[in-house]
């Protein structure tokens, strides 16, 4: 058992946790790919306690409420698409929705307003050239996010392939407001700061609320380095306002 804390510079919305990096704490350890399971907004600034339980990490808050768990994946990964060159990746980046709206502008993971070295700053937009909802973007970790060997964390690859499988949505269906269920993901291959890599998301299925998408991250001879298979639930209208005024929730 041990006691973390959630800083403000890793928000999602501007209240709660970013999903994704709070998926990669939970797979820390635990090898091979881990499905991490959001149950409730991610308190900021707050000691959280993080325990070992049943072959599974778990997130607990006040009074021991189950905020969110980690466990070694049942789900299969996906198979991602082919990797987009670099300079088809830089494009499609200059098509990134908020880039032009106001959509959750803070995100460590996709706020545009967000420096380098203080949030990700992957803003992927629709590829040109293939299926709609199938966005790309380039990333280029910051050293701040990286240990003495240029290592990044995994925490933060995972969130790195967070927003993007949100984003392939809002290019397929145009619309906003979703919020990140359940995140499958592994890194399987170190990733290193100052280098230049290509994000991937696409979306898979539909059912219902949830929408299923896939992220890949690869290297820029096109190998494979992080992936995931996602589940975002979608919110009813008036939900959150519209992305001009406010922004949706990645």
């Amino acid at each position: 058992m041990s006691q973390i804390t959630i800083g403000r510079q890793f928000c999602g919305p501007p209240n709660s946790g970013n999903g994704g990096y709070v998926c990669g704490v939970l797979a820390e350890g635990q090898p091979g790919p881990v499905t991490a399971v959001l149950r409730a907004p991610i308190p900021l600034d707050v000691a959280l306690t993080l325990e070992a339980r049943g072959g599974a990490h778990v997130l607990l808050g006040e009074g021991d409420s189950l905020i969110a768990q980690g466990a070694p994946a049942t789900q299969a990964m996906p198979d991602p698409p082919a990797a987009p060159s670099l300079d088809a990746a830089r494009a499609a980046a200059g098509r990134h929705i908020g880039l032009t709206q106001r959509v959750h502008p803070i995100c460590f993971t996709c706020g545009a307003e967000r420096e380098e070295g203080d949030g990700l700053r992957v803003l992927p937009g629709q590829l040109e050239g293939a299926e709609a909802g199938v966005v790309a973007c380039t990333w280029t970790p910051h050293a701040n996010f990286a240990d003495p060997d240029g290592v990044v964390a995994e925490a933060v690859v995972w969130a790195a392939l967070d927003c993007p499988g949100y984003f392939s949505w809002v290019e397929k269906e145009g619309r906003h407001g979703a919020l990140l269920g359940t995140m499958t993901g592994e890194v399987v291959a170190p990733v290193k700061a100052g280098v230049e890599y290509v994000v991937v998301a696409w979306p898979i299925l539909k059912d219902g609320r949830k929408e299923i998408a896939g992220t890949a991250l690869f290297d820029a001879e096109g190998r494979l380095m992080a992936r995931s298979h996602q589940v975002w639930i979608v919110l009813g209208p008036g939900a959150f306002p519209k992305p001009a005024t406010a922004g949706a929730t990645a």
